[in-house]
């Protein structure tokens, strides 16, 4: 056999190339040694030179061939003659294509004539032959790369079609001819070169890697725009025409047309499940969300992701899916508390928003440089002491509904936070009860409302004042924080010193915080808090962070007590809230009411009279140290000595006879505000209607109703 009669095949583009060629002629791949050689598949002999190549006359050989894969590993095929027969010659460049590729994958000329061996399906949808078995090999070639063509001039030495700006062929470095009528027009270009939808969504889905000649087409306003949605769709398996394309398009428009706020948040917390973020739940349910929400149909056709959402799936369903235990336990946490739960706020919705507009006429700005803005009422909610005249059974439904066992569970028992100490627990009735409250961003403003009003700060009004006062007075607040923050790393050995711009950026983070609905607020915010209240705030809390499986995490720096330095004396009052704080939550701690408990001061002088609650809040933990008192500057700051007569300064102490700092907490029925009362007494009738209901065991409870 004449040196002519023997090619090597390239391991990339699969061209059978001349001996004496180093480089591939099609694709410019370097040969690689050791290459396969195949038999010539022209007729051998020198007379052959200009002969036209026919490929039905290669059907003779059988000899190795070599395939790449998607990893470039070579593979021998047994029989070439069948590969051969199986596929089509392009009329433009004449490259062998599999059977599946309906454009070249060369030239990407359109296939003109399906191959007999293909079924009628196969060239219109780029379906699967099933005449014969698929080789995973056929992968390769059938990666035609959809291009509309506009104008081309064609290489007169290998025939490829090369791009109108092109200067030389891109194959084989041929100088482009200066015959203008070789440039073909884009109108009959466009006829022969039609790309199927396929193409088009595996092209928008690849990286730009193939030849950086080959441009992507030129496209209308229209089709940018249908592009920006498709690109959110996912098209698996055959694809349609262009007109269901754009139905589809259509459609999906409508949906997005109708959808809500609401149903945005619903599909944020849907991916925020999906993708680990937690801040996006949250926001959905600040909103008011419901939890058990399912998706429709609509729904999961816009998220476009079948793998992850279904029909009829909640967020519980979600976090189960994709195995997220700490948003788990937050979803189902607030799914079987909401169901169970029953607040004063939830059982008069009406006289909720008018205690709301109270609270937002009641707010005014100081005038002055500290324009912070302040609460002109005094309020503090404390559980009715009718609750105690309830059959037991009833009482227990009471505290089931408007407590929180788990945080009540966790502040008493599992770490000796709350009512540790059985002399005001017990003897001055002091006992601190954990209200229930909604597992969101907002629920620092939720405590502190519910501590004082009753209610929840749906409406983020408590939320617009802090973001107001924090902007208003932000040079007071930074000033305190940055000192603050200062003594508490050196305090702690951490001995780091932060530029200005570093303060900056924190501070401004900060700021950022308070104006983003249900965005969790920091120690900062607290004492912000302190000032609207215009009254002291003690936070009794968890000491570190811990994840749902017990693992410790690190400080919390939360409990403590926040004063309201920034203001005189006079302008504020004594009487101070409690606040609870468990595993990144907060609740709102308050006691019973009690009758008559003036002469109950440890030998203090309280001045109250008959109609006053007394509650004996302690300023030191369990291990008799003092709380800290947060953001105080640097002449403040000192032992504990000065921290007590400050803490002696700004609220009314004493010590019991067992040696307990407390803070008096002081609250009044006939002071209290009216709506409040009202709200109260409104929910504690609809537990004074079931009692006929519970089962007396003997009829001491009937004889107590006779003499009612």
């Amino acid at each position: 056999m004449s040196e002519r009669g023997i090619k090597w095949a390239c391991e990339y583009c699969t061209y059978e190339n001349w001996p004496s060629a180093i480089k591939c002629t099609m694709c410019r791949a370097q040969r690689p040694s050791g290459t396969i050689i195949t038999e010539d598949p022209f007729k051998s002999g020198s007379s052959d030179v200009g002969r036209d190549w026919d490929p039905s006359s290669t059907e003779g050989g059988s000899s190795p061939l070599i395939c790449p894969d998607s990893s470039a590993r070579p593979r021998v095929k047994s029989s070439y003659s069948m590969e051969n027969a199986n596929k089509w010659s392009c009329h433009m460049c004449t490259y062998l294509n599999w059977p599946r590729a309906i454009s070249c994958t060369q030239c990407l000329s359109q296939r003109r004539t399906r191959s007999p061996t293909e079924s009628p399906q196969s060239s219109g949808s780029g379906s699967r032959p099933v005449a014969f078995s698929v080789d995973p090999c056929e992968e390769y070639n059938d990666r035609n790369k959809p291009n509309t063509r506009t104008q081309h001039w064609t290489c007169s030495i290998c025939t490829y079609e090369n791009w109108a700006k092109a200067k030389k062929c891109v194959v084989c470095d041929h100088p482009r001819p200066n015959n203008i009528e070789a440039i073909e027009l884009a109108e009959t270009d466009e006829a022969s070169s039609i790309i199927n939808e396929q193409d088009r969504a595996r092209w928008r889905g690849s990286c730009s890697s193939g030849n950086s000649q080959r441009r992507s087409p030129p496209t209308t306003k229209r089709d940018s725009e249908m592009k920006m949605d498709f690109q959110r769709i996912e098209l698996a398996g055959a694809v349609g025409s262009k007109e269901e394309l754009e139905v589809d398009f259509k459609k999906l428009k409508q949906i997005k047309n109708r959808m809500k706020k609401t149903d945005w948040l619903f599909l944020n917390a849907c991916v925020g499940v999906v993708e680990g973020d937690l801040a996006a739940i949250e926001a959905y349910k600040s909103s008011g969300g419901d939890i058990a929400r399912q998706l429709t149909a609509d729904e999961v056709r816009l998220l476009n992701r079948p793998s992850a959402f279904d029909v009829g799936y909640t967020l519980v369903h979600l976090a189960i899916r994709f195995q997220r235990q700490d948003m788990l336990a937050i979803l189902l946490t607030e799914v079987s508390q909401e169901a169970a739960k029953c607040i004063p706020a939830m059982v008069c919705p009406e006289l909720t928003e008018q205690i709301r507009r109270e609270i937002a006429a009641s707010l005014h700005q100081r005038k002055g440089d500290f324009a912070c803005y302040f609460l002109t009422d005094l309020v503090t909610f404390t559980l009715p002491a009718d609750i105690e005249d309830l059959p037991p059974t009833v009482q227990e439904k009471v505290f089931d509904e408007v407590l929180d066992r788990d945080v009540q569970k966790e502040l008493e028992e599992e770490s000796p936070i709350i009512n540790w100490s059985l002399e005001l627990a017990t003897r001055l009735d002091s006992r601190l009860y954990a209200l229930w409250n909604r597992t969101a961003g907002d629920c620092l403003l939720d405590s502190v409302l519910q501590a004082t009003w009753g209610i929840y700060d749906k409406d983020s009004v408590l939320r617009k004042a802090l973001h107001d006062s924090l902007h208003d007075c932000s040079h007071w607040f930074y000033t305190r924080w940055k000192d603050w923050e200062s003594w508490y790393s050196q305090s702690f050995g951490l001995h780091f010193s932060l530029r200005e711009e570093q303060w900056q950026e924190d501070w401004a983070f900060i700021l950022s915080l308070a104006s983003q609905p249900g965005a969790s607020l920091e120690q900062t915010h607290i004492f912000v808090l302190a000032h609207i209240l215009r009254r002291p705030i003690i936070v009794y809390g968890v000491k570190y962070y811990k994840s749902f499986r017990g693992e410790t995490l690190g400080y919390t720096r939360f409990q403590g007590v926040y004063l309201p330095l920034l203001w005189e004396q006079s302008f504020c009052w004594k009487s101070p809230i409690a606040l609870g704080y468990t595993r990144g939550h907060f609740s709102a701690l308050v006691a019973m009411e009690n009758d008559g408990y003036g002469n109950r001061g440890a030998g203090a002088n309280l001045n109250t009279d008959d109609d006053v609650t007394v509650t004996f809040l302690p300023l030191v933990d369990s291990e008799r140290k003092l709380l800290h008192v947060h953001f105080l500057s640097a002449q403040e700051l000192g032992n504990e000595e000065q921290q007590e007569k400050l803490l002696r300064e700004w609220l009314d102490c004493c010590v019991t006879e067992g040696g307990v700092l407390v803070a008096l907490q002081k609250s009044s029925r006939r002071r209290n505000h009216p709506l409040v009362t009202h709200m109260v007494e409104k929910w504690l009738d609809r537990y004074r209607q079931i009692r006929p209901c519970t089962s007396l065991s003997d009829g001491e409870e009937d004889d107590d109703d006779e003499d009612e």
